[in-house]
């Protein structure tokens, strides 16, 4: 592949991917187009011109701006509005035009070029009532599912890409599913060659962590910077529990699935730490404070917001056994990758994440 376009690479996923890549493919041109809407993606700009990435000041959201890349040879679609909380409240016109009306152009150059096509998709187009109902007890530091095999979609190694689908997800969540499906129909129709990877909490350094988006980074800047927290929903507890993957891991993926895209074309794959790298807010905050050196206020607010899910673990063993790629990276190694970035970079990060 001569060229490869990412969106949304001045992203904190899209930006690192773009590097990677560029590191691995020796001669490969890397284009990042970003809009540079989220904050903190400035950032980004100098490290990617750096690493010999070509960045684009574009939107996935104009087709114009795709226009006038010229020909690539795969797309990676990391660009996306990530809140889930985005909608509530407000007009949900950004979230869709992004993820939705993006998705579709984007698609559509992969088409006119015949490029290869890796979508990055969420664990969040499982359905929120599904995965709320789903049986689980309360120990002394964490929520713990109790349903496996109780439900389809739901194995002792957590959730699988059989999870029922049917209900509501949030528009964020619905965004990215109707783009799987388009993805589906452009296989189906035009031959394209694509592949889809459902991640659940990526983090990792350079994320831009916020209350709705990127929590571990959020979490681990608070306690270094200073601040306060509050442990939302489920009691007040801080005992929901995500598994984590370092973005790292992430990238080590997308290499293997670019050399056998043809062999994986067509599959859909839930990627993400699984249960040996999860945690809950309140292990995350122990952590950080050993980390940082720093305990902070953390108050409680004991009601549960509309997309608030207690428990959710991935089941990654369908990729695994697809490709063989396991995470690597532990969350004591990736919250400690964190706080030596923010260490590192504190004058730059502090007006961000401060």
């Amino acid at each position: 592949m001569r060229t490869i376009l990412v969106t949304g690479g001045a992203g904190f996923v899209g930006s690192r991917l773009a590097m990677g890549l560029k590191a691995a493919r020796e001669g490969t041109r890397v284009i990042a187009l970003d809009n540079l809407r989220r904050r903190g993606s400035e950032l980004n700009v100098p490290r990617l011109a750096a690493s010999g990435v070509e960045f684009v000041h574009g939107d996935v959201r104009q087709a114009a701006d795709l226009e006038t890349l010229g020909p690539v040879d795969c797309i990676l679609e990391c660009s996306a509005e990530p809140s889930v909380l985005a909608g509530y409240g407000e007009s949900p016109c950004y979230v869709l035009d992004t993820n939705l009306v993006g998705a579709v152009n984007c698609l559509e150059v992969a088409r006119r070029h015949g490029a290869g096509f890796i979508f990055l998709s969420t664990s969040r187009v499982y359905p929120i009532e599904g995965l709320r109902n789903l049986p689980y007890r309360e120990g002394e530091t964490r929520f713990e599912l109790i349903g496996e095999g109780t439900a389809p979609g739901v194995s002792p190694a957590g959730i699988t890409e059989d999870f029922p689908l049917a209900g509501a997800r949030s528009m964020y969540g619905a965004s990215k599913l109707c783009a799987e499906l388009l993805l589906a129909e452009y296989q189906a129709m035009y031959g394209l060659r694509g592949l889809v990877n459902r991640c659940g909490v990526i983090t990792g350094p350079w994320q831009m962590g916020k209350v709705d988006q990127g929590v571990v980074v959020l979490w681990a800047a608070r306690h270094a910077f200073g601040g306060t927290l509050r442990y939302i929903g489920h009691g007040g507890t801080g005992k929901q529990v995500r598994d984590l993957l370092h973005v790292d891991d992430l990238l080590d993926l997308i290499l293997y699935q670019l050399d056998h895209l043809d062999a994986l074309s067509g599959r859909v794959f839930n990627v993400g730490g699984g249960h040996e790298v999860s945690t809950s807010l309140c292990e995350l905050t122990a952590l950080c404070v050993r980390l940082t050196g720093n305990a902070i206020p953390i108050t409680a607010q004991a009601a549960t917001r509309d997309a608030d899910i207690p428990v959710y673990i991935t089941d990654h063993g369908r990729v695994s056994e697809a490709t063989g790629w396991r995470p690597r990276r532990g969350v004591e190694e990736t919250v400690t990758d964190i706080c030596r970035w923010l260490r590192d970079h504190e004058a730059a990060l502090r007006p961000v994440l401060g």
